[in-house]
């Protein structure tokens, strides 16, 4: 939409109020006519004020004043309704058809015809596929698929429900940061949404860590550091950097993708929220609250990057049937809380990151990190905005912490925020 249309939309609620001004003045002029007109009427000697004449002639001059009053502040509501409706109408964000482009790296035409072109696929859920393809400048993209609901359903012929989509993927479009993914485009169609992406070489962070668990790549303790300062970098942006707030709702490794340098980007912010009839199967990544009563909050995603934080530290997979057990606790987070609390903290850690005194200290405290994160009540976990001091001052704070395996007269948040407050 151009900018003129734009400018014309704001002129009209101004022309609008001005005609109902005008409607008004018009209203008051037509009563002064009416007072005359009954003055006129009255006989040409000056009646008493005992007169019946005149207070008669009183009576029709108060009455007429009331009708005139509640008669234009009927008229007055019914316009201003009408206004505010006729406005909201204008304003309302028309449905796009065919390709949205936020990138100008992206033609439509190109976008559309590679759309439909053989393409590479990356992986796939119940809620789509992933692919990769090539456009005509050789730009190479990531293009999600998902398919939200039936083509048979109501949803998916409600131009509500799509109008209230696309306004909020322009809003996903708008987030600009260098641990996001960016929405460069969409495409609606009939029963799916085709989301472009920039490409990620590297994969996801749930395919770098399989390929570690296989032996197939080795990851240090520097990378996955900096991976988890740019996962936590990601999520104070939406959390404090966005008006309004933007919770992820679903982050999980296969939503945190890696570019050449390993350097993260969340993918699928929201989408869970404004996707409604996708895949919701909770899992190990879920925080607790979300099973109980369904609430998610900032908090919730910070207890899922304590999760995150939890395998980069120990290469475990909090899916694992063993954490289901007794002897793994219940659960991940309780697992890596009862070693934590034992003083036992290096036992969890992989046994390829150990080897170096100061990189196991810092590791350490970063389980003490993982574990405050960890909380069941979302109270007691730290906001995006103090784990980012905490993990980016992780070396520089710790000496100055006190707080070694042992520590047992600090909690773990105290902790915690010890080593971001010094």
């Amino acid at each position: 939409m151009t900018s003129s249309s734009y400018s014309s939309k704001r002129n009209i609620p101004v022309l609008l109020n001005l005609l109902l001004f005008l409607c008004f003045i018009h209203g008051v002029k037509s009563q002064q006519r009416l007072i005359k007109h009954i003055f006129a009427e009255s006989p040409a000697a000056s009646p008493t004020h005992n007169s019946p004449q005149f207070e008669h002639g009183l009576r029709r001059i108060i009455l007429s004043i009331f009708l005139g009053i509640f008669t234009g502040l009927i008229g007055v509501l019914l316009f201003a309704c009408f206004l505010r409706f006729f406005v909201r109408y204008l304003n309302r964000t028309p449905l796009f058809k065919g390709p949205v482009i936020f990138s100008p790296q992206i033609d439509p035409k190109t976008l559309r015809s590679a759309l439909y072109n053989e393409n590479q696929l990356l992986g796939s859920s119940p809620n789509g596929q992933y692919y990769r393809t090539v456009l005509g400048n050789g730009l190479i993209i990531a293009v999600k698929r998902l398919e939200p609901f039936d083509v048979a359903s109501p949803e998916a012929n409600s131009k509500i429900l799509k109008r209230r989509i696309q306004q909020e993927l322009e809003i996903l479009a708008g987030l600009r940061h260098r641990n996001l993914m960016s929405l460069r485009a969409y495409v609606r169609e009939t029963d799916r949404f085709s989301l472009v992406y920039d490409y990620m070489p590297s994969g996801s962070l749930e395919d770098a860590t399989n390929r570690v668990r296989e032996n197939q790549l080795q990851l240090g303790w520097d990378v996955r550091l900096r991976i988890a300062v740019g996962i936590i970098k990601g999520l104070h942006y939406l959390h404090f950097g966005c008006t309004p707030q933007v919770v992820h709702y679903n982050l999980k490794p296969s939503n945190v993708m890696l570019d050449a340098e390993y350097e993260p980007r969340l993918a699928d912010c929201s989408l869970t929220k404004l996707f409604l009839n996708l895949d919701r199967e909770a899992s190990a990544y879920t925080a607790p609250e979300c099973f109980h009563n369904f609430r998610y909050t900032d908090k919730s995603d910070v207890f899922s990057f304590g999760v995150i934080l939890g395998v980069l530290l120990t290469g475990r997979d909090p899916a694992d049937p063993f954490f289901a057990e007794a002897a793994g606790g219940g659960s991940f987070g309780r697992w890596l809380r009862h070693l934590q609390q034992a003083g036992e903290a290096r036992e969890a850690l992989e046994k390829s990151l150990l080897g170096e005194e100061m990189e196991e200290d810092e590791m350490l405290v970063a389980v003490r990190i993982a574990v405050v994160c960890l909380s069941d009540l979302p109270n007691d976990r730290p906001s995006s905005d103090e784990l980012v001091s905490m993990l980016t001052q992780l070396q520089l704070k710790i000496a100055a912490c006190g707080c070694g395996n042992g520590d047992t007269e600090r909690t773990e948040k105290s902790c915690a925020l010890a080593l971001a407050l010094g």
